[in-house]
């Protein structure tokens, strides 16, 4: 399929919108109160400080909902108001967060059933309305919304479609793309949907495994078992790294995106030679801008002097794990939660850890004073932060009573 004349027919289609639909300001309204918070924009205001008796909460001075996520939100809210009868589905969680996803629910937009871990399709008819949500959809799911004659609402956040718009210029100039991400996420999933050839690499790691390929060969049959599901159909190690083209799910940790690419050119100037590198070798910059700012505001944050740091957000939410992932490497004890139920009586916490289970913490406040640092994913509204806030002050007065 030629995924990009394909795009370009379904958005000048009268059955696609991909802007709102003229109630943003009833919106606004229905969004302030359920995800915006008083106390959040207060401790703006204090330079990201609250003290209260004996805690002192210090804010990452980027964290919460992004741009693209209210956005999105906003939109999927504004087709429940235009389409107040239809039949309204949603490809995916519209973004991250079950406290938001629930509110979707309860407006009656319904998520695709899953049947044998695959989507059933079958459940949508013609003229149903359909929400591709902020990560994105893939564009075989597109193609078969649009020949089934749905209404195709598309809240796909603009910095994920600028990466597609890059794996498109691989396809064109017949580099294989090669994405860092995780291979099961929708927005990696809907990315290689438009790429032609593609190898998407979780880590540094697996990034040097494919390096060392390139430069020293290797067993091709270990490699495929490695990338079986993370690899485009046919996809042949031997002759598919020739020339390579970086890519990047936009919630990916920028450091490590930035390494990834450096590693690769690095490969191919060894290989070709610095004269040859523009013809086996392409970047395009295409982290986001809100995931960069949030991940420089926690490195800010584990700078500063904090006992332990409480991260907000979902826990499929890929850019609050990196989060989280920043605060561990400098060893300061953190907490991931997606709310504030997850802080226990008796000053214990149920926690994820990091690509780990569920746990339970005891005794995770320490006694006397403390300094909190707290952040949350983009995906996070700042009436969770606020809820999470106050369940600490009301643990810590607990503790010091006891």
């Amino acid at each position: 399929m030629d995924t990009k004349a394909f795009k370009r027919s379904l958005q000048q289609s009268e059955n696609y919108f991909r802007k709102g639909f003229g109630h943003a300001e009833e919106v606004s309204f229905v969004m302030q109160s359920a995800y915006q918070s008083p106390l959040i924009q207060k401790i703006r205001e204090n330079n990201y400080t609250l003290q209260q008796g004996e805690v002192t909460i210090r804010l990452a001075e980027a964290f919460g909902f992004c741009w693209g996520v209210e956005r999105a939100v906003a939109i999927a809210y504004e087709t429940r108001t235009h389409f107040p009868t239809e039949r309204i589905w949603i490809t995916n969680e519209i973004i991250h967060n079950p406290s938001v996803n629930q509110h979707i629910q309860e407006m009656k937009i319904e998520f695709i059933p899953i049947k044998a871990g695959q989507k059933d399709f079958s459940v949508v008819e013609k003229g149903d309305v359909v929400i591709l949500p902020a990560f994105g959809a893939t564009v075989q799911e597109m193609k078969l919304l649009n020949d089934k004659g749905c209404t195709i609402v598309d809240t796909t956040c603009p910095w994920v479609t600028k990466v597609w718009n890059t794996v498109e210029k691989h396809k064109k100039g017949n580099y294989t793309s090669i994405i860092h991400g995780k291979y099961k996420h929708e927005e990696t999933l809907a990315t290689s949907s438009f790429a032609g050839k593609y190898l998407i690499v979780l880590n540094m790691k697996e990034a040097e495994y494919v390096a060392n390929y390139i430069l020293n060969g290797g067993e091709r049959n270990e490699f495929m078992e490695k990338f079986s599901q993370a690899s485009s159909p046919g996809f042949d190690p031997d002759k598919d790294l020739e020339r390579v083209g970086i890519a990047n799910q936009t919630t990916m940790l920028k450091s490590e995106t930035e390494q990834i690419g450096k590693l690769f050119e690095r490969t191919m100037m060894k290989k070709y030679g610095p004269d040859k590198l523009n013809q086996h070798f392409l970047a395009f910059n295409t982290i986001c801008d809100a995931t960069q700012e949030r991940q420089d505001a926690m490195l800010k944050l584990v700078e500063e002097k904090v006992d332990l740091i409480v991260v907000i957000g979902g826990y499929n939410s890929s850019n609050t794990t990196q989060l989280q992932q920043i605060a561990i490497a400098r060893g300061i004890p953190s907490y991931h939660i997606d709310n504030a139920e997850r802080i226990k009586p008796g000053n214990r916490i149920e926690h994820k850890v990091l690509y780990g289970d569920l746990t339970i913490k005891e005794n995770w406040l320490p006694e006397g004073e403390i300094t909190v640092g707290v952040t949350s994913g983009a995906s996070t509204p700042d009436k969770v932060v606020e809820e999470v806030i106050e369940k600490i002050f009301e643990m810590k007065k607990a503790v010091a009573v006891v």
